[in-house]
């Protein structure tokens, strides 16, 4: 597993707004959409390009296009969601999926309640959006599903990361074509399975139901 951990002051000054307890859910909403869209530009270093011969006012000239099949995103649901409009400001053209997974608070392990996926991902590019890699358990399961349709190439961006997570993702995918993008390594779990410092729960804050 590639792990990339985004070194940029912008990124640590939005996110120091994020880990804010007194930021609004549409401010939060907002840095969260802009977060994605600095960090999609590291995820989508490697994106699969194919050359295009164009016509500039001047002359002829080789360019690149997104080849096909067109990279596929999946935010896991629901916070997730939060990250799809910055991701595909960066890339218009990539094709939408949903994976709808649920941690269950006492055992941390999670499970799928619903997913809207192409039924082959052969030779495609997919991008993963959870904000938060805690014990790594959505996230891996997310992965795992896309690897069983048959994906050959995720990436997964995430806001946060705890070590524990990371290390976790990383003895699940071994032998995988699996790229890890975060905005910041936190400290550590609590005992909740939380990340610390962290910024809370991203879907409740994302929405307003804390």
């Amino acid at each position: 597993m590639r792990l990339h951990v985004a070194d940029h002051p912008l990124i640590t000054h939005k996110l120091t707004v994020l880990r804010d307890q007194r930021t609004p859910s549409p401010v939060f909403r907002q840095l969260t959409e802009e977060l994605v869209t600095l960090l999609a530009y590291e995820a989508t270093r490697n994106v699969r390009v194919s050359p295009i011969e164009i016509q500039t006012p001047v002359t002829t000239t080789t360019g690149v296009k997104i080849s096909e099949p067109r990279p596929l995103v999946v935010p896991i649901l629901r916070a997730g969601l939060g990250m799809l409009e910055g991701m595909v400001k960066l890339i218009p053209t990539a094709e939408v999926g949903f994976l709808g997974m649920v941690r269950n608070e006492e055992t941390l392990e999670p499970s799928t309640y619903a997913e809207r996926l192409p039924d082959d991902l052969s030779d495609r590019q997919c991008f993963v959006l959870d904000p938060m890699l805690a014990t790594g358990g959505s996230l891996g399961a997310a992965i795992e599903f896309l690897f069983a349709r048959g994906a050959q190439d995720v990436t997964a961006i995430c806001l946060l990361g705890a070590p524990e997570g990371v290390a976790a993702i990383d003895k699940q995918v071994a032998g995988r074509d699996v790229t890890l993008v975060l905005g910041a390594m936190d400290e550590r779990l609590n005992e909740k399975g939380y990340i610390v410092p962290g910024l809370g729960d991203a879907g409740d804050r994302l929405y307003g139901t804390v």
